[in-house]
């Protein structure tokens, strides 16, 4: 059963040594994360399931202690998914950041594993992942990352789209409300057209709070970088 879940996005740059100089830009951000993750804490959860993008259409589960880091973005700082044997696979880059912020919060409320979703599964594939993962025994915690369009601006990744400010505004008052039926109504195909790699976790989020009852709070909402990004806690 889920009990709680944290939404946060997972560039690389949350990590201050990865964005160097530019930091300080996104501390709300981080302050944001670390107060959503507290929720989880509070809510006394059997065990948390770390879900985030990953390329492709297919679900990749990693273990606790799978190992991962950012020497590809020239920063010499390895994480681990919590404490475990680990897998032979390393972590995708989404799931490394959210190892990243769990470590930082000292996190050890509960066993950690990952899922990392490809940004192609179809909504329902990705319900049906979510409701299969919260369907295990004991209380669930869920920690979604995830980003909004990446066409909030010229200098973005995905240069200016006019549609993506207003996708980036129902995702939030969605993940702001805990409203499962909003995040399962977003737009496959846009969110592919604005390069929104948030989506397809969000929707596993959606269905595995179906019927859980939960309330959110949109904790942190904007698009430095040109990129959507939004922080919000349900319990």
């Amino acid at each position: 059963m889920l009990v709680a879940a944290a939404v946060c996005p997972c560039p690389p740059l949350l990590v201050p040594g990865v964005a160097a100089g530019a930091a300080p830009e996104l501390d709300a951000a981080r302050t944001a994360c670390s107060d959503a993750l507290a929720v989880l804490a509070a809510s006394r959860p059997d065990r948390l399931v770390v879900v985030g993008p990953a390329a492709g259409e297919g679900l990749e589960r990693y273990p606790a202690g799978t190992a991962g880091g950012f020497r590809g973005f020239g920063v010499p700082l390895d994480v681990t998914l919590g404490e475990g044997p680990g897998g032979d696979r390393p972590l995708p880059a989404p799931l490394a950041v959210g190892a990243w912020l769990l470590a930082r919060a000292g996190w050890a409320a509960a066993p950690v594993e990952g899922l990392a979703v490809g940004e192609g599964l179809p909504a329902g594939a990705c319900a049906a992942a979510g409701r299969e993962t919260a369907a295990g025994d004991g209380r669930l915690a869920l920690l979604v990352l995830g980003d909004g369009s990446a066409c909030r601006s010229l200098k973005a990744p995905g240069y200016f789209d006019e549609r993506a400010a207003a996708f980036d505004e129902r995702a939030a008052r969605a993940l702001g409300a805990a409203d499962p039926d909003a995040l399962m109504a977003l737009d496959e195909g846009l969110a592919r057209e604005l390069k929104a790699a948030g989506r397809a976790p969000w929707q596993v989020l959606a269905g595995a709070a179906d019927g859980a009852g939960l309330a959110g709070r949109l904790l942190y909402e904007d698009a430095p970088y040109g990129v959507g990004y939004a922080v919000a806690a349900w319990s």
